[in-house]
């Protein structure tokens, strides 16, 4: 065959053109249909999308012990019961039930010395297979009792001892005196083979995540940066599995919670939204379900009797009649939910069942009264010069603090700045990191009798804190929110060195303490030369920094159950509304707006929320 170029000469393509076309003329058979590419084949099924419930949070933030006033936040309340077990929990009525996924028992077996005895389940363990034992009881019995800003130690200061059997399953606790409370202690046990050694100890392990699990989910990622938190079902979970494989806290402002319900991005939202775009949750879907979640923390400003600024009960009093009480609310509620729950009690939340206002009802700090706020200053000694209030040569200037920049609670430190500013005391506003406000920067007291408890930290170059703007925890057990609120130290003293003992010491023991509450006083200890040394620092104090030894002995009557909660109130609430040491706002609380995508969300227990039963959830069919 010759060829030109390389390319076949066109007699020779006509040919074969030709004989093509007779052959596709002599046959029945259709062409086979063109494809554009070959499809490859696999033996592997396609990849599932895990189920998985998104749900928008107003803000997510390091910070994730839940036994930590630094810490208090929706997000950790809700990864404590994603993740953390708990001896006791509260039903839809608010009573607290042994959790049975974590306890075979729990029950007062001796009354003299009272001791309560419990027994974990066998199979319950952390996510890395260590068991949970006893180790766990007394790692945070020991940091309670020893850690200030802590929520609600009042009753762990009451364990004298903490004693193992059984391999470690039986967790035997001694008290020094009878604690009707004791069912609300020991909830969110922390993985204590872990903390104990972890940098940063009880304070800082869970600063970034947590390090194992021991509830029906675990985290797969936390990403403060993108505000999203990533968990998954746990699989060494020993009890019921989770329904749903993940779920996804991500963070919104209010009109991005908005814009994800009604998009179906999000499954629901929860968080603490001003009135507008609460009306905004509301309009979204008439599918959209709308409540409130109280929070067991109230907003308080503290005017701490600590230091010389307000160490006097009249010059207190002063500062409370010179605030106005209703444009704080205001503005630290913005009309959300929480502008339904004003507090007007020192002990009771407002969502507390039988709770009445216990403010008097007229006047300070319920109504602002400026007349008498200059009479008091005066009868303390101050007088107005240059539109300041001078005492001795020196101008009343006070210290304002809030837990760095969380709200509200920054903002009303500004807003309450500039009402006393007004008046003319000098004010200055700090925001110490929450972690050592509520350590070094709270950690002192005061007992109306002149004797102290250490001196102020300096924050910020400055004296120390006059007034924080604070949460302030509620048990569902009042006797021990009045307790560690307003009880005067436990008597947990430093040891010989003048060194707190530190919970991540590795001591097992809880602190082998007579655990009775004393008045406060100046702690001495002998001098090598027989002298008396410097006052010990006494371990926790409550965060108001104050004790009134005439008052303790009913704190403490209503804590053992010898004195009841109506006879107690009657007594210690007028007192503290005298001694002006703390004036409530109103209760923190978020709204909850649940779209149809989702199945098994409610408002929750009270004092909850609704993560505790997340472990039912299900993604609704659409």
């Amino acid at each position: 065959m010759r060829t030109n170029g390389g390319r076949n000469t066109p007699w020779l393509v006509a040919l074969v053109l030709a004989l093509v076309g007779v052959l596709a003329a002599c046959s029945n058979t259709p062409p086979p249909p063109v494809v554009s590419s070959p499809v490859a084949e696999t033996s592997e099924p396609p990849v599932e999308t895990p189920s998985r419930i998104v749900a928008m949070v107003d803000d997510i933030v390091g910070g994730y012990n839940p036994h930590l006033l630094a810490d208090v936040s929706t997000v950790t309340t809700a990864l404590s019961q994603l993740l953390l077990p708990s001896v006791f929990r509260a039903n839809e009525e608010g009573e607290l039930e042994l959790d049975d996924s974590l306890m075979e028992s729990a029950e007062v077996t001796s009354e003299d010395p009272f001791t309560v005895t419990y027994r974990i389940r066998p199979d319950a363990s952390w996510s890395d297979g260590a068991p949970i034992a006893v180790e766990d009881f007394s790692y945070l019995a020991n940091a309670m009792k020893t850690q200030p800003g802590v929520v609600n130690p009042a009753g762990y200061e009451l364990i004298s001892s903490i004693e193992p059997g059984e391999g470690g399953k039986l967790v035997r606790v001694t008290f020094s005196e009878p604690y009707p409370g004791w069912r609300t202690l020991f909830s969110n046990l922390l993985p204590a083979h872990l903390m104990k050694d972890a940098p940063g100890g009880w304070r800082g392990a869970l600063s970034e995540s947590f390090p194992a699990y021991g509830g029906p989910f675990g985290i797969k990622t936390i990403d403060i940066a993108r505000g999203e938190i990533v968990l998954e079902r746990n699989e060494r979970y020993w009890e019921k599995p989770a329904a749903v494989d993940r779920l996804v806290l991500q963070r919104a402002d209010g009109p991005g919670m908005v814009s994800a319900l009604r998009s179906g991005s999000a499954q629901f939202a929860l968080g603490s939204v001003n009135g507008d775009t609460r009306k905004l949750l509301a309009d979204v879907s008439e599918d959209i379900g709308l409540s409130t979640v109280a929070h067991p923390y109230v907003v308080d400003v503290v005017l701490r009797p600590i230091g010389p600024a307000l160490v006097e009960d009249e010059v207190r009093q002063a500062v409370a009649a010179l605030l106005d009480r209703d444009a704080l609310i205001d503005e630290g509620t913005r009309g959300g939910d929480s502008a339904d729950l004003r507090a007007g009690a020192q002990v009771l939340p407002p969502s507390e069942p039988g709770y009445k206002h216990t403010i008097p009802g007229s006047g300070p700090p319920l109504e602002r009264n400026a007349k008498k706020a200059y009479k008091l200053l005066a009868e303390a000694g101050y007088e107005r010069e240059a539109g300041s209030w001078v005492r001795d040569g020196r101008t009343l200037s006070l210290v304002v603090a809030s837990p760095g920049q969380k709200q509200p609670y920054a903002r009303i430190a500004a807003k309450l700045a500039e009402q006393l500013i007004a008046e003319g005391i000098e004010v200055n506003v700090v925001h110490p990191p929450a972690q050592e406000l509520f350590g070094s920067a709270l950690s002192a007291t005061v007992d109306l009798d002149g004797g102290a408890h250490g001196e102020p930290a300096p924050v910020n170059g400055q004296v120390g804190i006059d007034i924080a703007v604070v949460p302030r925890a509620v048990s569902v057990d009042p006797a021990t929110t009045l307790a560690s609120w307003f009880g005067c130290d436990a008597g947990t003293q430093d040891d010989d060195s003048g060194r707190t003992q530190d919970p991540d010491s590795g001591n097992d023991d809880a602190g082998k303490t007579d655990g009775k509450r004393e008045t406060a006083g100046p702690t001495t200890k002998p001098s090598e030369s027989g002298g008396a040394a410097e006052a010990k620092r006494v371990v926790p104090t409550n965060t108001a920094g104050f004790c009134d030894p005439e008052l303790q002995s009913v704190i403490d009557s209503m804590l053992t159950g010898e004195t009841s909660l109506r006879q107690g109130l009657a007594k210690v609430e007028p007192e503290l509304w005298d001694h002006m040491v703390s004036i409530p706002l109103f209760q923190l609380a978020d709204t909850l707006a649940v779209g149809s995508g989702v199945s098994g969300v409610t408002a929750g227990p009270p004092l909850v929320g609704p993560f505790s039963s997340a472990v039912n959830w299900t993604r609704a069919p659409r």
